[in-house]
Parts: C-alpha cells; structure tokens; sequence
C-alpha cells in the first residue's frame, strides 16, 4: 500500500510538472500531431497526391498520436532514474515505479487525446462497430509494451549514458519507418520490393500496434488475426524482457545515479 501512494505520487507530480503553468494542459498535447499532421497532408496528400485512404487527415492524426505516445514515454523514460537519484539513493522502494510512473503520465494523455479522437471518428463514419471492443485491448497491449521498453532504456542510461541521445537520434528514422503516413495493406501498389514490404510491416516493432489502434479508431474493424496476435505477443515479451533486465541490473543504482 505504501508503495501504490509512493507510485500515485510520483505521476500527480510528473502531471504537475508537465502541464504547470499550462492554460490549455493536455490539448497542447495534441499540438505536435496536429502540426505533423497538416504537413504529410500537405506533402502526401496534395504535392505528390500519393496518399490512397478516405478522410486522409484522420489517417494521419490515428497513427501520429500512437507514436508520439511511444516515442515521448520512451524518450522521457531514459533519464528517469537519473532525474530521480536522489529517492533511488535514499528510500527504499520499486526503482520500476520510477519509469512506470513517467510512461503512466504520457498513458493519461494518449488516452485523453484517444477519448477525443473516437467520437470524430465515429461521427465522420457514421457507424458504431463492435471492433470497438477490441481497443482496451490494444491500448493495453501497448502499454506493456511501451513500459517494457520503457524499464530497459532507464535502466540502460543509468549504467550507460549514450543511450537516450542514441535513441533520440534512432527515433527520426524509425518515425519514417512506421506506418504512419501509409497504411502497409497498400505499399505493394508502390513498390515490389516483397522484402522491404515485409520489414516495414513486421520487422518494425511499432507498426503493428499503430496499424491496430488505426484499424479501430479509423477503419472500425477488428485488426487482422495475425496483427492481434503480434501486438499480444509483442507486448508479453517486450514487457517481460525489460522487467527481467531491470531487476538483473537495479542492484547497483544507488551507486550509478
């Protein structure tokens, strides 16, 4: 119990810090998906006309907010046990609510902005689909997956200190990577490269989960049986992986930090 208020005080505080002062709060959120948004409309969808989806911009807008969320918990994941030395020397305690707490905080945001963007969607589609049932699920899955991560890049910066600015700097090109301004079912149309296909599809880690989220919110339809079950197991060894590498290398923290 103790611990469950130590956690709860620790994302009241990062939700204190990230939006003080804010008059807007959690829409500023979206300002950064917004922005990206209306320039990959601009590029893809009136320079080069390339872009083959209906309402194009939701498009857009469904799998940029899935990866802001990602990017944004991972990226301010990696120096958390650092920013927080002084507790991890100090106190007892789970050093993983350290990382679990700033992913939590970045969680409460993606889902506001997903609370906002479901209702658009439905009432430009016009319909309520039962695939909608389906997105607890996928949202959970991500979670997990991001807070896998999430515990493995913390602690990695913490003994290493490379590993945030090498994933900033890893995350530009995994941006363009990502299916977020394409949808993976229709690149064969611009490419014959079986193999580049494949890897942009199922090698990317992310692509998954941004194609299921989007084949909810915006396709409203179940996602694929084999991108289900990608993301559930994604999700289970992402997650296991960085729990087991936080335990095996948290011995040393209060030293590191």
């Amino acid at each position: 119990m103790a611990h469950r208020y130590l956690f709860e005080q620790m994302v009241r505080r990062e939700l204190r810090q990230k939006y003080k002062g804010s008059a807007l709060g959690v829409l500023w959120y979206l300002i950064n998906p917004l922005v990206l948004m209306g320039a990959y409309y601009l590029m893809f969808g009136v320079i080069f006309r390339v872009a083959q989806e209906d309402e194009y911009p939701l498009f857009l807008l469904v799998g940029l907010v899935v990866w802001v969320f990602f990017s944004q918990a991972v990226l301010s994941a990696a120096p958390s046990l650092l920013d927080q030395g002084a507790l991890v020397r100090k106190a007892r305690f789970p050093r993983e609510a350290i990382p679990a707490s700033v992913v939590t905080v970045q969680l409460v945001t993606f889902l506001s902005l997903i609370a906002l963007l479901t209702p658009i969607t439905l009432a430009i589609r016009g319909t309520l689909d039962v695939a909608l049932l389906a997105l607890p699920l996928v949202l959970a899955c991500l979670f997990a997956f991001v807070l896998g991560l999430a515990l493995a890049v913390s602690v990695l910066h913490a003994y290493f200190r490379d590993v945030a600015p090498i994933l900033s700097a890893a995350l530009l090109p995994w941006f363009f990577l990502s299916p977020i301004f394409f949808d993976p079912a229709h690149m064969d149309r611009l490419s014959d490269e079986k193999t580049a296909l494949f890897v942009l599809e199922w090698v990317n880690p992310v692509a998954p989960f941004i194609v299921a989220v989007r084949d909810v919110i915006y396709g409203g339809a179940l996602p694929a049986t084999a991108v289900l079950l990608y993301v559930v197991v994604a999700a289970a060894l992402a997650l296991g992986g960085g729990l087991a590498l936080f335990r095996r290398m948290q011995g040393e923290l209060a030293v590191v930090v």
